[in-house]
């Protein structure tokens, strides 16, 4: 008989719980959630690599490991010298009984623990999915089209340690749908009544356009046809694209009424083929890589949220991508950087049903809706190629890190390779917050990297319409002013210091350190170069923000799905969610690092 889930097995489940253990200590540890020790002796003043000990329950727990302690509070730990003994025997590794043993310290509600531990268990069941599939090598990734990259990706955001829980995939969904699997599917398309939807449009875009674009006209006319069948008239209608598991999950069970009623109508799957990227929700155009991403409503919770898209607050998406594309486009350092938005062009969403009528606002008004993303493809040049920022933090099967590959096959030393990603990726970031008091939410999977010769030349910033934010109280056009959040200069500055410096850099740094590719104190030296070298060619912007003060706080991320595994943040109010740890000291701050003038 054929085993129904073959990477469910011994194998790959202890190497997938030794990953996800070593990585829930380092991180549990940088967010000073606990303290390893060390326990044997420095040989030297500056020596960060050692022997470490957590001790959990009186001394009956005890997790022993090698591990260099780096910059910002980066622990590196050497997965095959991690060892567990409970009451002095050793015990295999088992990420769930470290979160029941971390309970007291890491103070997640008991009404949540459960939920905690799903996320666990499913980042543990994907991890094994992995491992048991292999994936393509980094040597390989070096000649990949974006969908490989995308689909061989292993570690999903770096911070979380809870990061692919997707609660409501069944086995067969997760064979279906996951990135990592990397299967081609259909979407779904539903007409909805106009009179109880909304179609939110960007500059130079029509309802006739968007359709025309997106749907061939044999589609257009099978779908309309589907409707007169029915005795409805298409021009009732728009026309709405949806996952197919939310259409069989949620719009044919928790939507019944709204179908037997014809505001919705299933109008069967479409002619193009899908690929979900590692944001799961959006899906890019296998057929036609000139079409637009779609990104639909998928009610899993995933990594602190139910992934669902809310009508309500994409009415202003198109609009929101047209402001900050107009403003990425008219100033020239961005333009010099190549720096560029990738447009939510359009937005659609459903209100019909009676959840958008009860009094208290619920999950169930974020069920029915998509949005349309320009795709990268149409912006690359003859002798580039394109891959998630992601990559830069990927290991494969085998611990080989596809940063590493790139820089040896670039031929550069890892000086000028890593200058060059941080002049396409730090510089715009740095600047659109200097210079527009403009935040991204600027981490792996947001970012597009366009590479020519295995070196990133330019960045594509995606999924502006619910991250972009303005951080001072500053005049915006109507449409536009929900992205208005103003926070004082210290909590400007943490829009590079925690998203870049800590969300990303810090992961980049420690795997090129340990790699003997470039010392991290090189590394950081690196990035306040970029950072000067702003500064010095634009001396009037933003004196406030000091991106080279000596500390910063400690904005914890893991401690935010601890604290709610359904709702990490509040989008209305980000700033007022956020849980510090202290502060860290900053890996560039000019007491830490001399950069020549």
């Amino acid at each position: 008989m054929t085993h129904p889930a073959p990477h469910l097995n011994p194998r790959t489940m202890a190497a997938a719980q030794r990953h996800l253990v070593a990585k829930a200590l380092a991180e549990f540890a940088h967010e000073r959630l606990l303290a390893p020790v060390r326990v044997d002796e420095a040989t030297a003043a500056d020596d960060v690599s050692g022997t470490y000990e957590v001790a959990l329950a009186d001394r009956t727990v005890v997790y022993r490991f090698r591990a260099q302690q780096l910059r910002l509070e980066h622990w590196a730990i050497d997965e095959a010298s991690l060892t567990r003994t409970v009451d002095g025997v050793p015990r295999m590794l088992d990420a769930s009984e470290l979160v029941v043993e971390l309970q007291p310290l890491l103070e997640i509600p008991d009404a949540l623990l459960a939920t905690y531990l799903e996320e666990i268990a499913a980042t543990l069941a994907a991890a094994a999915y992995k491992i048991h599939q292999g994936g393509p090598s980094a040597l390989e990734l070096l000649t990949a089209d974006l969908q490989t990259v995308e689909s061989a990706m292993t570690e999903g955001h770096p911070g979380f340690v809870a990061n692919n829980g997707r609660i409501g995939f069944g086995l067969d969904a997760y064979e279906r749908f996951a990135p990592e699997v990397g299967r081609p599917f259909s979407l779904q398309w539903v007409a909805v009544r106009r009179e109880v939807s909304h179609l939110a449009l960007g500059d130079g875009l029509d309802e006739t356009s968007l359709y025309e674009g997106e749907l061939d006209a044999e589609e257009r006319a099978r779908f309309a046809s589907r409707l007169t069948d029915q005795g409805l008239d298409p021009a009732a209608y728009r026309l709405l694209p949806v996952h197919p598991w939310q259409w069989d999950t949620r719009l044919a069970i928790t939507f019944a009424p709204d179908v037997a009623r014809r505001d919705l109508v299933p109008l069967g799957p479409g002619a193009d083929a899908y690929q979900a990227q590692q944001s799961i929700r959006t899906m890019f155009n296998m057929s036609r890589s000139d079409r637009h991403y779609v990104k639909t409503a998928l009610a899993i919770q995933n990594m602190g949220f139910l992934r669902g898209l809310s009508p309500a607050y994409m009415r202003h998406t198109p609009a929101i991508n047209d402001w900050v594309a107009a403003l990425v486009g008219a100033d020239p350092t961005l333009a010099a950087c190549q720096f560029e938005v990738l447009r939510e062009r359009a937005s659609i969403g459903y209100t019909g049903d009676v959840y958008h009528r009860t009094s208290t606002p619920s999950a169930h008004r974020k069920m029915v809706a998509a949005l349309w993303r320009e795709s990268p493809v149409p912006r690359l040049g003859a002798d580039e190629r394109l891959a998630t920022m992601a990559s830069l933090l990927h290991r494969d099967r085998d611990g080989h890190a596809y940063a590493t590959a790139m820089i040896r096959a670039s031929g550069l030393s890892a000086d000028v390779w890593v200058a060059q990603y941080l002049h396409a990726y730090l510089r715009p970031v740095v600047h659109c917050l200097l210079a527009h008091d403009l935040a991204f939410m600027p981490h792996g999977e947001n970012v597009i990297l366009v590479i020519a010769d295995h070196v990133p030349r330019r960045a594509l910033m995606k999924d502006v319409g619910e991250e972009v934010v303005v951080l001072r109280d500053r005049d915006l056009p109507e449409e536009v002013s929900r992205i208005r959040q103003p926070v004082d200069a210290d909590e400007q500055a943490l829009a590079i210091f925690t998203d870049v410096f800590d969300g990303v850099l810090r992961h980049l740094a420690g795997i090129l350190h340990v790699d003997g590719v470039l010392p991290e104190s090189r590394f950081w030296a690196l990035v306040a170069e970029c950072v000067d070298r702003h500064a010095a060619e634009h001396p009037g912007l933003a004196p406030r923000v000091d991106l080279r003060a000596d500390r910063f706080a400690h904005s914890c991320l893991n401690r935010l799905q601890l604290r709610n595994t359904l709702q990490m943040v509040d989008l209305a109010s980000q700033s007022d969610s956020l849980i510090y740890a202290g502060t860290l000291a900053n890996p560039i701050a000019r007491s830490a690092v001399a950069v020549p003038a």
